[in-house]
């Protein structure tokens, strides 16, 4: 009767994969940890922050260079100020106004590349907080789970400590061998085991989150709710264009390739000389004052040693700029490529799970604890379905946190949103 008691247990507890009622405690929604995140997480201040200041260079680049204001005089006879003023025609007192112009065309395309510059910034900022974001769901993901397969494994030490029990009792009375009982208690240790790696896993993600979420250590996280990510319904062609579109990996690139194109524009103006334009008023006592217009030119005369390495230069990051986003353009398809085949793979084999592995080895087990009391079969092959069961269940929670991490870095790579 005990026996049919167990076998009961058995098919309440390990009938299906399902959610069942936990007793009350402290619940943190994902959506309450990323709005956190983003006002708080130091990274993503810092690359705003960044930002922010290289919005401010455009008009700085863009503006003539600061005018120069020159104080002098010219004294004749000895060097005090205003000695021979008025009776020589070399001495005066003035005051001189120089300004440099640059040539036409060289402040526009100074403050355009600045501003390319804080435009690549604003994507560098949209990525880091992407990066943030997805480091906090697989996080809050891997938390869920070491929840989930903690009830899970204690479900089934309630199970075993009672199978245990049994065996104990058949053993004393001369029903079954003593190899039993040390393979039941055996099997008790190793889910002992399971569970304190997981506890460990759980202290290890509230402490990553609690980093993440720029708390102090030790701030209580809480328990995630019992969430499942939506269906990835995107083909892989629509994932691999909004990552075209979307992402700011590859729009920081881009932007930077835009930059150097402007680089490569203003390195040619360099050929052009400056003009730097002066005007001065002296002040000549007696005699009338003398006024003076100069206009200094600079001349590009070492062009061929300056002006045109420095269009090579510019040439060059060009280039290093195309193959850059060439080269993350290639890394971001094959990430995508292999997240997205993990995520479709991980999800055929969550159903295989659910729908026909692990309600087979249920009744598989149903099927040797029936018999088990009858004596027609060992408690071997009991124990056997026990831990097989119990690992298509643990396989089930692990392809369920790969497709959810799989969908949080094929969100980050693609900038749309797949998770939630």
């Amino acid at each position: 009767m005990r026996l049919r008691a167990i076998l009961i247990l058995a098919i309440i507890a390990l009938s299906a994969i399902s959610a069942e009622a936990q007793t009350p405690e402290l619940r943190v929604s994902l959506r309450e940890l990323t709005g956190e995140a983003i006002n708080r997480n130091p990274d993503i201040a810092a690359a705003q922050k960044k930002y922010e200041a290289a919005r401010q260079r455009p008009t700085q680049e863009s503006s003539l260079p600061d005018p120069m204001i020159s104080l002098g005089y010219n004294s004749v006879g000895n060097p005090l100020p205003g000695a021979g003023l008025g009776r020589d025609v070399l001495a005066n007192a003035g005051v001189m106004l120089s300004q440099e112009i640059p040539a036409p065309g060289k402040l526009k395309l100074k403050g355009a590349m600045a501003s390319k510059e804080a435009q690549a910034e604003f994507q560098q900022y949209q990525a880091v907080q992407l990066a943030v974001i997805a480091r906090l769901k697989q996080a809050y993901y891997r938390l869920q789970y070491t929840y989930a397969a903690t009830d899970l494994l204690a479900r089934n030490r309630t199970l075993l400590d009672q199978l245990l029990k049994v065996t104990e009792v058949r053993y004393s009375v001369g029903r079954a061998a003593q190899q039993d009982v040390f393979k039941a208690q055996t099997q008790t240790s190793i889910l002992e085991t399971r569970l304190v790696k997981l506890e460990q896993e759980r202290r290890s993600r509230f402490a990553e989150i609690n980093s993440i979420l720029n708390r102090a250590v030790g701030t209580p996280v809480g328990r995630p709710e019992d969430i499942k990510p939506k269906e990835l319904t995107a083909t892989l062609e629509e994932l691999l264009a909004a990552t075209r579109q979307n992402s700011p990996m590859l729009g920081r690139d881009q932007k930077m390739i835009e930059r150097s194109a402007l680089a490569v524009n203003m390195a040619r103006k360099e050929y052009y000389p400056d003009v730097t334009l002066n005007a001065g008023y002296y002040y000549m006592g007696s005699m009338p004052p003398m006024y003076e217009v100069r206009a200094d030119f600079k001349v590009p005369i070492y062009f061929w040693r300056k002006q045109r390495a420095g269009v090579n230069e510019q040439v060059s990051n060009l280039s290093q700029s195309r193959r850059t986003y060439e080269a993350t353009d290639q890394s971001l398809r094959y990430q995508i490529q292999d997240d997205f085949l993990i995520a479709q793979a991980s999800a055929r084999l969550m159903k295989l799970y659910t729908q026909t592995v692990v309600p087979q080895g249920n009744l598989a087990l149903e099927s040797s604890l029936s018999t088990y009391e009858t004596g027609s079969v060992d408690f071997l092959s009991v124990l056997s379905n026990f831990t097989m069961v119990l690992d298509y269940e643990m396989n089930y929670y692990d392809e369920a946190l790969n497709y959810a991490l799989a969908l949080s870095r094929l969100e980050q790579m693609t900038g749309q949103a797949l998770t939630d």
